[in-house]
């Protein structure tokens, strides 16, 4: 069955989607609100089935809606960075590069970048999906981002993973208590202070760090234990405990009443590096963002990550 379409079409339903609202939609795209609704249903029409419930204050989209979102969102994106390169219009024309990371190497690694990006490329946009490692993940396998920002785990046949920096596990604990004292504490000086665990019993910073300290022969006894990082910080904050958390994850600056101290032997790190998919194709600009990450230097308190064989992540 051929289903045909116009590229606006698609456009229009996105543009709704993202503000739920005709009226802005129709904006962007300098559309007038009953030609942007005779793009959506003819869209609908040709699919068969709804996309968008309409009511007086807001729209929404359906669960074919949100199915086709992904779909769509990559369709154009191709299309736009696939036409910049056509006689050399890459730096003049508008598009759009998504890439999907977990939230702490966002803050980490690519404020420092984003600009030199800007200024090769002034009318491209840059979409963040800031996600866990395993959203993370899962958007690069389906193909809704370019590529990904996340931390090695799992082998998989149809991933690359390039690694960027070794991020260290270290001690967040309230300043003036005995173990902010401590230098360079180690795992046995936990035993007599009540510990914050951060992360569900799956979750890929959870799994690492227990892992890690099976094979050492350390146990530690988790008092606390909570999903959220910014939870476990503020509890630390409050005096209730101490916290191992990964240091990219850290914004010491916003936490001034907190000492973060390394810890070990042994000394356990996650591997953070780029990810996508092996069949994959980046279009120039994606090309040239990944290529800034790799030469970028990484910070003062991580570092260069050690080469991994194999495409894991």
């Amino acid at each position: 069955m051929s289903i045909n379409f116009e590229l606006l079409d698609l456009r229009a339903f996105l543009a709704v989607f993202d503000y739920g609202s005709f009226h802005k939609a129709a904006g962007l795209l300098n559309l007038s609100q009953p030609a942007l609704s005779r793009r959506i249903q003819c869209l609908e029409v040709k699919l068969g089935t709804p996309l968008l419930e309409r009511s007086t204050r807001h729209v929404s989209p359906t669960a074919a809606g949100c199915k086709l979102e992904p779909m769509a969102r990559r369709l154009v994106e191709e299309l736009e960075t696939s036409l910049l390169t056509i006689n050399g219009m890459d730096e003049r024309q508008s598009g759009q590069v998504t890439i999907g990371a977990i939230p702490s190497a966002v803050v980490s690694l690519l404020p420092s970048i984003m600009g030199h990006f800007h200024e090769r490329f002034p009318r491209m946009r840059l979409r963040v999906m800031d996600r866990t490692p395993q959203e993370a993940l899962n958007s690069v396998i389906r193909g809704d981002v370019e590529f990904g920002i996340n931390m090695v785990g799992a082998s998989m046949e149809d991933i690359i993973f390039t690694p960027l920096v070794e991020d260290p596990y270290v001690l967040v604990c309230p300043r003036g208590k005995a173990l902010a004292k401590k230098r360079n504490p180690k795992w046995s000086d936990l035993a007599d202070h009540p510990l914050i665990r951060v992360g569900r019993v799956n979750s890929g910073n959870r799994v690492l760090l227990d892992n890690a300290l099976a094979q050492a022969g350390v146990h530690l006894d988790w008092f606390y234990e909570v999903n959220n990082l910014d939870t476990a910080l503020r509890l630390v904050e409050e005096g209730l405990g101490a916290s191992v958390l990964p240091q990219m994850a850290l914004q010491t600056s916003k936490h001034p009443s907190l000492a973060v101290r390394p810890i070990g032997p042994p000394n356990v790190s996650r591997t953070i590096g780029i990810v996508e998919r092996r069949k994959g194709r980046l279009s120039p600009p994606a090309q040239y963002l990944k290529d800034m990450l790799l030469t970028a230097k990484p910070q003062k308190t991580l570092r260069p990550a050690r080469k991994v064989k194999g495409p894991e992540n």
